[in-house]
């Protein structure tokens, strides 16, 4: 059946593998025509009609599919290996210049939507802000602003807000909210009273907003699932597979009527990817790596990471990797709503190449399936944002955002860091 098509400018990719981000059977011979900043219509040749005097990309022998999203992406950070140093010298730098270098290298990457974690309030508006205006380019951003939190390091105090007190509590999630943040981040879960944990996610009920944990300890996992919580960031507490606490709190959250669903971005590349680079550092001379970094920045990340094995100590747990895999499998079989987040801007973890390795770890290291690591990585993450109705997949009415990969993303996901067109909403940008 042809479909009906609206006259006018269209843009065509023709000939791929289309990936529809949904989890169905991939379609060979694929055309995807857009107009506007929407997807027309999604077919196998002789499906679908090529609008006349339509733009036709060739993407014989590439994998087609939704552009990727990051749901833990730090845009303070560029992958420094020292936290001090960089929140000194960087932190007064983040809104004119480390956010946009940070999203701008996500969308090289394929990155079309991310989602931020802990920036300066005004910072993380505006920047989000600009790449809607198309001042900046970048992937659609989700931010929360500061993280809420109990004890805020030394000087982060910009983006880390300390709570005191329910009415603390309720007057930060109110100027958060004011300000028009996409979501809350908790941190140090276990510090909070019952009183402040019961006022922070009434407050964001009342003002729409979903409510976030790091899960840094298994009591704050018991914690955020029995106060209905909507996700959680990371993997934390320590070197073993979670403990049953974790699980049980997991699972009977999920089995009580009516109860909210739990979305989790386990961010397991940040630790394997240290731990691959103590082993091989090449990757970080690799000119894709430093791509839109000015070459000070190149050099000073650079520096910073010359002492790998101290930041394993400081930075990032490099002991606990060997259960992370163990760690993803537990979440997955509990269902979860696992989500696609990299850790991007922790140390060596760099925007231009985190998502990818994200997807690669859960296929290569893990076991998960290439489809289910890219649904996660797409249609499932649109949907813990509350926008699946209109992006994440590639479907008719859908944003037209796409990207394309020469050769079987399903077969050899390290192919995703390598992209060869990128489409946001109906431009190209690569």
């Amino acid at each position: 059946m042809i479909a009906s098509l609206v006259m006018g400018a269209a843009l065509v990719l023709a000939g791929g593998t289309v990936i529809d981000g949904y989890g169905n059977a991939p379609i060979p011979d694929g055309i995807v025509v857009i107009e506007g900043d929407r997807i027309l219509a999604v077919g196998g040749a002789g499906q679908v009609a090529i609008p006349e005097g339509a733009e036709i990309l060739s993407t014989e022998g590439m994998t087609v599919l939704p552009g990727l999203w990051d749901m833990q992406a730090d845009l303070m950070r560029l992958g420094h290996g020292d936290s001090t140093r960089w929140n000194e010298t960087y932190g007064p730098l983040a809104e004119r210049v480390v956010m946009p270098i940070a999203a701008r290298q996500l969308l090289a990457a394929g990155v079309t939507s991310a989602r931020d974690v802990a920036a300066p309030l005004e910072a993380a508006i505006r920047v989000r802000g600009r790449v809607r205006e198309r001042l900046i380019d970048g992937p659609t951003l989700y931010v929360s602003g500061p993280a809420l939190r109990k004890l805020a390091p030394a000087g982060t105090a910009d983006w880390q807000w300390e709570v005191d007190g329910a009415p603390d509590v309720r007057a930060k999630v109110k100027r958060l909210a004011d300000a028009g943040v996409d979501y809350l981040l908790l941190a140090d879960l276990g510090m909070w009273t019952a009183e402040e944990l019961e006022a922070v996610v009434s407050e964001a009920r009342l003002r729409g907003l979903p409510v976030h944990a790091y899960a840094e300890q298994p009591g704050d996992v018991v914690r955020g699932a029995a106060a209905q919580l909507d996700g959680f960031l990371g993997t934390g507490m320590g070197a073993a597979p979670f403990p049953a606490e974790v699980m049980q709190a997991i699972t009977g959250r999920l089995t009580q009527a009516g109860a909210r669903p739990i979305a989790w971005s386990p961010a397991i590349s940040a630790i394997l990817n240290l731990a691959s680079l103590q082993q091989n550092r090449e990757p970080l001379d690799d000119p894709r790596a430093i791509e839109l970094l000015p070459d000070l920045v190149a050099a000073d990340i650079k520096g910073s990471l010359a002492s790998l094995d101290r930041i394993a100590a400081t930075e990032l747990p490099v002991a606990t990797a060997p259960s992370l895999c163990e760690k993803l499998r537990q979440l997955d079989a509990a269902n979860v709503l696992l989500l696609l987040g990299s850790g991007a801007g922790a140390p060596g973890h760099l925007h231009s190449r985190a998502t990818w390795q994200e997807i690669d770890f859960w296929v290569r290291d893990c076991g998960i399936p290439a489809a289910r690591a890219i649904r996660a990585a797409t249609h499932d993450a649109a949907t813990a944002m509350g926008v699946g109705h209109e992006s994440g997949a590639i479907s008719p009415g859908k944003l037209a955002d796409v990207i394309a990969v020469r050769g079987d993303v399903l077969r050899d996901p390290g192919l995703l860091q390598s992209v060869d067109i990128v489409i946001k909403r109906g431009r190209r940008v690569r």
